[in-house]
């Protein structure tokens, strides 16, 4: 029985918490830890976590309670202090994603993994879903030919309100605006779909939230040889729909599910009823996907426990968190810069260190409240990516 400990207990870390409580023979919740110790308290209260101890912070949770394998669901800006604590400490770690806001502090928490010998792995749940298992089984299946566009929209609405919480909204302790926050998923699924792209040129900007010195809204264009994706990150988007299009050359697929497929005429213009026998393939590839047991953050979790009871790696590891920051960082560097970014970013590179960004950043507007804690539910996403 694995013995598990929260550290963060906000809205997010209900998730990891459900997880967990979907397998009760496998691990028990012992422990739970929050800059406020009566928010641990009434999170333990809520789940009915009766044999879970609430510490008034994270440093007496991972030296106090005798656990296993810790969730980091914290603010961003805590992600790698809090892990590299843990795995120093012999635990195991699953941290929520933004991995952590610099490549410098990823590649301080891989070298703590490495010395400890414990997992980490890097929240990217959607890699654990039915409709996205099934668009890169078809694209792994090499029925769409080569890639020659992608279009991935990470569209989000977010009122003004929603940057009044105390962490949000600033350089230093966000680590960005919806590129790094909520796009990071749809940067994550580009990678685990199409692997690192060669060049990142792209724009940032801040349209309708003037109470936060972020970003609401970048685009970005990716290369990968000769195909091209583009990446929009946004909480400015009515309706929520997030959309991932890809165009290959004999077939278009897409989440939300469609599949289409041309063939052209002798004077090049399409034909009538297309490709046929290209889309039955790609349906029958569908059609054929078992589904998987567990989904979002239980899957993961899932996959987790199973790891480290194995020894295995977990299916998403650290290495995949640091790539997504990466990505994220060469958009923010090509924006502020106005630049093409070459990848791999270098360690010699000046947005690869901690402060680099929160120097360089522009303050789009001032953050002029910081509440401690904020009224209603979080809504985790749309049916779609």
């Amino acid at each position: 029985m694995l013995r598990i400990g929260i550290i963060g207990v906000g809205n997010i870390a209900d998730e990891h918490i459900r997880g967990y409580l979907t397998f009760p023979d496998r691990c028990e919740i012992v422990a739970l830890a929050d800059l406020s110790q009566d928010k641990s308290e009434q999170k333990r209260i809520a789940f009915g976590l009766e044999n879970a101890v609430a510490y008034r912070d994270a440093a007496h949770l991972l030296s106090e309670a005798d656990v296993d394998l810790v969730s980091i669901a914290s603010p961003p800006s805590s992600h790698a202090e809090l892990s590299i604590a843990a795995l120093r400490a012999g635990i195991h770690v699953i941290v929520e994603k933004p991995m952590a806001p610099s490549l410098e502090e990823c590649d301080a928490m891989l070298t703590a993994q490495r010395e400890s010998g414990r997992l980490l792995s890097v929240v990217a749940q959607n890699r654990f879903r039915d409709d996205l298992m099934i668009l890169k089984e078809v694209l792994d299946s090499g029925l769409v030919g080569s890639i020659s566009h992608v279009r991935i929209d990470s569209a989000w609405w977010r009122g003004l309100p929603y940057y009044d919480l105390w962490w949000r909204g600033t350089w230093e302790s966000e680590g960005g605006g919806p590129t790094l926050n909520h796009a990071i998923h749809h940067i994550d699924l580009s990678l685990w779909l199409l692997g690192r792209p060669d060049a990142v040129v792209s724009m940032i900007t801040n349209v309708q939230h003037g109470n936060a010195e972020v970003e609401d809204l970048s685009v970005a264009i990716l290369r990968y040889g000769k195909a091209l994706a583009q990446l929009t990150s946004s909480v400015v988007h009515h309706g929520e729909r997030q959309e991932i299009v890809i165009q290959g050359e004999r077939a278009q697929i897409a989440q939300p599910w469609s599949v289409s497929a041309e063939t052209a005429q002798p004077n090049g213009f399409p034909a009538r009823g297309g490709d046929q026998d290209v889309v039955t393939a790609i349906e029958r590839l569908v059609a054929a996907h078992e589904p998987l047991a567990y989904v979002g953050h239980t899957g993961q979790i899932a996959d987790v426990l199973d790891a480290v009871v194995s020894g295995r790696p977990p299916a998403i590891e650290g290495q995949d968190g640091r790539n997504a920051v990466e990505l994220v960082t060469a958009i923010y560097e090509s924006g502020i810069e106005r630049s093409v970014v070459d990848l791999p970013l270098l360690s010699e590179d000046p947005y690869y260190f901690s402060g680099s960004l929160v120097e360089r950043a522009p303050r789009f507007h001032r953050k002029r409240e910081s509440v401690r804690d904020q009224v209603g539910s979080i809504v985790v996403g749309a049916t779609s990516a």
